[in-house]
């Protein structure tokens, strides 16, 4: 399941860019997980571990990508630690909720994502309450953020 907790939380990391940047290993990037992220969210194509074709930038290494892809792919790969997923944009919603189906995952929200207009399953953990859809989200997440 996927567990939000709204609001400042000393234990995430919060500059998930600095932290992919000193973490990350090739072989993430050449994952399908990893590989479908990208596409949807940077629309960019991996083309092997260490280079990355944008049709904005052109060929570029993995530490390039956006922040939100690079969020998405800490939290798939680094499950025992908490990233402030604020970093990501709403595109990255629906890749959240698909990693908090398989497994479950610990994120940070500085803010009020949307996740979309389909039925859902969320864990806020201010209040420990799971909520449905964004009508049942949004008043608990108004009271953090």
């Amino acid at each position: 399941m996927l567990n939000i907790y709204y609001g400042d939380m000393p234990e995430a990391i919060y500059n998930t860019a600095v932290y992919f940047k000193n973490v990350y290993e090739e072989e993430w990037i050449t994952q399908q997980l990893s590989r479908e992220m990208i596409a949807d969210v940077d629309k960019s194509i991996v083309l092997d571990n260490a280079v990355v074709d944008s049709p904005v930038l052109g060929k570029i290494p993995p530490l390039s990508l956006s922040g939100g892809v690079k969020t998405l792919i800490l939290i798939a790969n680094v499950p025992e630690k908490i990233f402030n997923a604020s970093t990501c944009g709403n595109n990255c919603a629906k890749w959240l909720l698909k990693m908090g189906r398989e497994k479950d995952i610990t994120i940070n929200l500085r803010h009020l994502m949307d996740f979309g207009n389909e039925e859902f399953e969320v864990r806020i953990l201010n209040t420990n309450q799971i909520v449905h859809n964004m009508a049942e989200l949004v008043p608990i997440a108004g009271l953090y953020v």
